[in-house]
């Protein structure tokens, strides 16, 4: 393992995500969005501009999908915290993305919805924080925690168009194609497809206790593929351990940093 066993539990975190306030985006603020095509729904994601943000600036983006909603998970974009962690709320943009539930007008809590609608929805959003809140275009990273560690393949892979947005890739705990889940596409063909779009580009991988099964599928599935794995020293499933000051949260952003290097 990467260092000493962690409890969690007996710890204190140096972060707190921030609250969601309401009004427009602004640096340090944490808001809820919506697009245009579904204002009239229940479906939204969450915008939060560092608190060193800059009007004409370029920034990198991060964007997160979330886990399913299972025990201590809720499932929604409002609990997810990797992202922030990352960047300490500094230096980097971070939009949580829902999974588009058409049918019921909502994001997903589990699974993922409609996939097309939520590939839109991510195509469209990424180019709107471009645009308007200076996000980077060739510094774009996607990745998420358990259901959301999955998706940086599932989503961020779907097809040529989205595959091609992506600088970096952050997968906490399960990844695409090492199990079959109850949904179409879970199989390891269809990941080996995915995967095939990924090319050299860098991946973070993280498992608590042990990221071992994963690296075993990928050395017979990607041998060629630019992987930095990682073994968590707890068996939480959670994504709340970046807001932790421990050394694994210390090589998740120095892997950051040395990405946007091109290192």
């Amino acid at each position: 393992m990467a260092g000493a066993q962690v409890d969690l539990a007996e710890m204190v975190p140096d972060l707190e995500v921030p609250a969601i306030v309401a009004g427009e985006p602004g640096p340090g603020k944490r808001v809820v969005q919506v697009d245009a095509k579904f204002q009239h729904t229940q479906v939204h994601h969450l915008l939060y501009l560092p608190r060193d943000w800059r009007a004409g600036e370029k920034y990198p983006v991060f964007v997160e999908y979330a886990g399913n909603a299972w025990k201590s998970s809720l499932g929604t974009v409002e609990g997810s915290s990797l992202g922030y962690g990352l960047s300490g709320g500094v230096g980097a943009i971070w939009v949580c993305l829902p999974f588009v539930d058409v049918v019921m007008g909502e994001n997903a809590k589990s699974w993922w919805g409609d996939v097309e609608a939520t590939v839109e929805y991510c195509l469209r959003t990424v180019t709107r924080i471009c645009e308007r809140y200076g996000g980077d275009p060739t510094h774009l990273f996607i990745g998420g925690f358990s259901r959301g560690a999955i998706a940086s393949n599932y989503i961020g892979l779907h097809n040529d168009e989205i595959a091609s947005l992506w600088h970096g890739f952050i997968c906490h705990s399960h990844y695409d194609g090492v199990r079959e889940w109850d949904y179409d596409g879970s199989g390891r063909r269809s990941a080996s497809e995915r995967l095939e779009r990924l090319d050299a580009r860098p991946q973070f991988i993280s498992h608590e206790v042990s990221v071992s099964e994963t690296k075993d599928y990928l050395k017979k599935a990607y041998p060629k593929g630019n992987f930095t794995f990682l073994d968590l020293p707890f068996p939480e499933h959670t994504d709340k351990w970046v807001l932790f000051d421990i050394p694994e949260r210390r090589m998740l952003r120095d892997w950051f940093d040395k990405t946007l290097d091109g290192r």
